[in-house]
């Protein structure tokens, strides 16, 4: 375990995953760390949980060559539908006027691990050191180093992509900027009266932003933000209460929704690291920036993190540098800084707008968004934007290879 590693990833979950397989097979010697066992529970659930993964996401995992494991499993999302209730505002985007056959895809986590899994324990050059839990962490000039329960390890770059309660983001001692929303989202699998179409429906209840995301099997993937104070009443209420609960905010364009599965709740707050590397050191995905489900960016901001970052890092190796000096992680960090902001504040734009009732906002905000439908020059660019496709685009999101 003393021999260093030229990178070193903490945290095999699908960032940490997907960055060793962008990685590998160019003669870096990779490790990746993992606190769990990496399995995937072979059995699909009915309360499976569903991921929206981007158009630009699925260019990249076509690119890592791992999305013919997944597209059979992944539902396309050919329609975007947003209103508010009680209000006049309405606007869409549709595949067909971005000429993609798709705008995004919902896909359980139970798949994208399937998908993802069997590529990370056929790679040669990476090693997985799983279950592991790292004890501590710090970095000096030559070296990044971590402790686990039976040694240490060593390498150029130290990449940690352990989530939103990051231990290594804490070790090293990256700064972070926290918003509290003061809301939980309650997470649900339900099935409508009516086929869903492929049509993700974003609708602004009273009660807060509500998302019903297509799924396969005739489901879709509820995602619902609820102030604190009714969680707990939520929670409490038996299936066809809840249904009627949602079906009061959702409405009727589903018909009568049917099903309800297990419920879930996990409160909300925004985490972002504005200066996300260190010599020798840098943090991506959820551990670089956690947001509000309320555009559906969590996972695919981080796997455009991954996707530049891999380029960076093999720009570099290939040219005799060394890929965990600061002058290395700076341009990932000046290449990934506006994308980051841009989605963090507008995230968080969107949850204070919508959050606010007062008259005035309200109609405000009504108009905005019907002006929106009137203007298709305006939708173009939200919707580039919620593809992943805006922006110094890296060869991953473009669909080509390292």
């Amino acid at each position: 375990m003393s021999q260093p590693y030229d990178i070193l990833i903490i945290g095999g979950g699908m960032a940490g995953a997907s960055l060793a397989i962008a990685l590998s097979g160019h003669g870096l010697r990779l490790g990746l760390v993992e606190a769990a066992p990496l399995k995937v529970e072979k059995v699909p659930n009915y309360d499976d949980r569903g991921i929206a993964l981007s158009y630009g996401s699925r260019r990249i995992f076509s690119a890592l060559e791992v999305w013919e494991g997944m597209q059979n499993q992944a539902q396309p999302i050919e329609h975007i539908h947003v209103s508010e209730q009680g209000g006049f505002g309405f606007t869409h985007l549709h595949a067909t006027e971005e000429q993609v056959p798709a705008l995004g895809y919902v896909i359980t986590a139970r798949d994208l691990g399937a998908g993802l899994l069997p590529t990370l324990e056929n790679l040669d050059d990476v090693d997985l050191i799983a279950p592991a839990r790292v004890r501590w962490a710090r970095v000096d000039d030559a070296q990044a180093h971590i402790g686990l329960e039976n040694g240490e390890l060593h390498a150029r770059l130290l990449v940690a992509a352990d989530g939103g309660n990051s231990l290594v983001r804490q070790q090293l001692g990256f700064a972070v900027r926290c918003r509290e929303y003061h809301q939980n989202a309650i997470t649900a699998n339900i099935t409508p009266g009516n086929p869903h179409g492929n049509t993700a429906w974003e609708r602004f209840t009273t009660h807060g932003p509500m998302a019903l995301l297509p799924m396969t099997e005739s489901r879709c993937a509820l995602v619902w933000t609820v102030a604190d104070k009714d969680v707990g009443e939520v929670l409490s209420l038996n299936d066809e209460q809840f249904l009627h609960r949602v079906q009061k905010g959702f409405g009727w364009r589903l018909g009568r929704l049917q099903q309800a599965g297990k419920r879930t709740a996990y409160p909300l707050s925004q985490l972002w690291v504005p200066d996300a590397v260190q010599h020798r050191a840098m943090v991506i995905g959820n551990a670089a920036h956690t947001l509000h489900p309320v555009a559906g960016q969590g996972f695919n901001l981080g796997l455009r993190d991954v996707a530049v970052l891999a380029e960076v890092v093999l720009d570099a190796w290939r040219n005799q540098q060394d890929p965990g000096s600061l002058d290395t992680l700076t341009r990932y960090q000046q290449w990934r800084r506006r994308d980051q902001r841009g989605v963090v504040e507008t995230t968080n734009l969107l949850v204070r707008s919508f959050s606010n009732d007062f008259l005035p906002v309200k109609l405000a905000r009504n108009l905005g968004v019907l002006g929106l439908e009137a203007l298709p020059p305006a939708r173009h660019a939200i919707a580039r934007a919620a593809m992943g496709l805006q922006g110094h685009l890296p060869r991953l999101s473009r669909g080509l290879p390292l």
